[in-house]
């Protein structure tokens, strides 16, 4: 019985692979790959060759798990790689994955790059709880996002370019503008993180930036820390001082109100006022 590797691939730079993960791809007979032209690249950039490559993609998935089995059976091994990053990652290779377990085929994983986790510790968002979510649906996106309303975690979701604005304006209604950050081409030559302390400064960014809303996206947010804005600053800042509160206090009070402010600003306000 032959074994499965699910290997691990670059999400962008074709140096982002592990050692590991390059000597199985030159020892296995056989790969399944997401796009065989995609994986040649990567191949013929590390000079491997002579592998039998295997199409292995949604939905052609149930046509070729029985003859993936069927080679694993006949005592080969095959790797099992995606376009970029790791299998099973919102992604068709878990089914592949879970036949083998149910057929008693050992399944061993390569580990190494991923979009959700490269993302996610580049947010500079909370990362002690994360959801991901994959690519949302689209249709009946709010009433998606409103089931997990309440959560306490990061979010980490996929996107494509025509629907990051779209997207960006349902969480900010479902989640109260919360702190968003959007990366975008990672690893890559244009990889670039746009963060926001609000969704609302991510759509403007990228309002004044149409030209940016291409390539591969990861939608960050932190839901529960609402930022308020258009704050009249000067006048919030003399009316609390008239009831009597002193600087320290005020900017305490706003603060825990949920409004972005700075510290020296509003000593400044308070004692110009």
């Amino acid at each position: 019985m032959g074994k499965l590797y699910v290997v691990a691939t670059p999400i962008g730079n074709l140096k982002d692979i592990t050692l590991r993960a390059l000597e199985v791809l030159k020892s296995v007979p056989v790969i399944a790959c997401e796009d065989t032209r995609q994986t040649m690249k990567l191949l013929n950039h590390y000079q491997i060759k002579g592998k039998k490559l295997i199409s292995y993609y949604q939905p052609k998935e149930d046509i070729q798990i029985p003859k993936i089995l069927e080679i694993l059976k006949e005592g080969l091994n095959v790797a099992l790689v995606t376009d970029a990053g790791t299998p099973a990652i919102s992604d068709p290779g878990y089914r592949l994955i879970k036949k083998c377990i149910e057929e008693g085929i050992d399944v061993e994983v390569i580990p190494g790059p991923s979009a959700v986790i490269t993302a996610l510790v580049g947010s500079g968002l909370p990362t002690d709880r994360f959801l991901f979510l994959g690519f949302p649906p689209k249709k009946g996106l709010k009433n998606f996002f409103e089931n997990f309303s309440g959560v306490d975690a990061t979010f980490v979701l996929y996107e494509a370019p025509t629907r990051v604005l779209k997207t960006l304006e349902v969480i900010k209604e479902v989640f109260k503008n919360p702190p968003t950050v959007v990366a975008k081409e990672l690893t890559k030559l244009h990889e670039e993180f746009i963060r926001g302390e609000t969704t609302q400064e991510v759509i403007e960014f990228f309002k004044q930036n149409p030209d940016r809303l291409r390539g591969e996206f990861v939608i960050m947010f932190r839901p529960g820390e609402e930022i308020k804005e258009e704050l009249p600053l000067e006048d919030i800042v003399s009316k609390l001082k008239e009831e009597g509160l002193s600087a320290k206090d005020i900017y305490k009070k706003l603060k825990e109100e949920g409004y972005k402010v700075d510290r020296r600003k509003v000593y400044e306000i308070y004692n110009q006022s």
